[in-house]
């Protein structure tokens, strides 16, 4: 295998909400590899220090503060960023958040607002990329980060997880409509391993940040380029369990916490 597959070298990438956590932990991971890095982030002072520390380590990055849930607003950052490097070559549409309150005490500006930050923050980045990888003839790699709660059930976050199912959906139709152009586009979808508390995980495989920034460097890189349309798990069992955890006492098997399968 030529090792050099697995190197961001000479391309650009986009990383929404890269002032912290996943965000920000791609953003690293990716100028470590040798990528030019956008780090959009509303927050100035996050974005300036994202920034700054891939060009402490030798890289090269841009700071763009961005409001992401609006449209023109990105757009404007995809053309800084091409202005600054060329092209955009990798698309991590990260930003989200949510709020917990049972469905039918949210008012309609509360899920408007949940649409805009998670759906429709993937739907702009998407539309404000996509067009200049094709132009390129280059193809790309867009990556949409979800959660679990786009799999299954999510009570208190409804509307959330409505979002996120409709990312993966959105993905998988993306993955055909410009697949033509050589443009990639993954859905990585992390999420806690634990009942009962952060110590009690379903495989004893505690959470590691490394793993999902990781995954998002696989997929924007050429190890991944018959990967299209793919939802994966980084969430150390959790999907596969379907309910499954071990008891933090005995140590066995339990379907949720204190109940036996039927």
């Amino acid at each position: 295998m030529d090792t050099r597959r697995a190197f961001l070298t000479d391309r650009t990438a986009l990383v929404t909400g890269a002032g912290a956590g996943i965000g920000k932990g791609i953003a690293l991971a990716f100028a470590s590899f040798g990528a030019r890095v956008a780090a959009l982030e509303i927050d100035e002072t996050r974005a300036r220090a994202t920034a700054a520390e891939i060009e402490a380590a030798g890289g090269q990055a841009l700071a763009l503060v961005t409001d992401v849930r609006d449209g023109e607003a990105l757009a404007r950052a995809v053309a800084a960023t091409v202005e600054r490097f060329g092209a955009i070559d990798i698309l991590v549409n990260n930003v989200g958040g949510t709020f917990r309150a049972p469905f039918l005490d949210v008012a309609e500006k509360g899920w408007d607002a949940i649409v805009r930050t998670n759906l429709k923050t993937v739907l702009h980045g998407t539309r404000a990329v996509a067009p200049g990888m094709i132009a390129r003839g280059r193809g790309g790699s867009i990556v949409n980060i979800v959660s679990i709660e786009g799999v299954r059930a999510a009570p208190l976050y409804a509307a959330y997880a409505a979002c996120k199912a409709g990312i993966i959906n959105f993905t998988q139709s993306m993955a055909l409509e410009l697949g033509p152009h050589r443009i990639r586009e993954e859905v990585p979808s992390p999420g806690k391993a634990s009942a009962g508390g952060d110590d009690v995980l379903v495989g004893r495989i505690r959470r590691d940040p490394t793993v999902e920034n990781g995954l998002a460097l696989f997929l924007a890189c050429d190890l991944s380029r018959f990967v299209t349309g793919a939802t994966l798990h980084v969430d150390g069992g959790t999907h596969a369990a379907a309910g499954w955890y071990r008891d933090p006492g005995s140590g066995e098997w339990i379907l949720g916490p204190g109940r036996r399968p039927a």
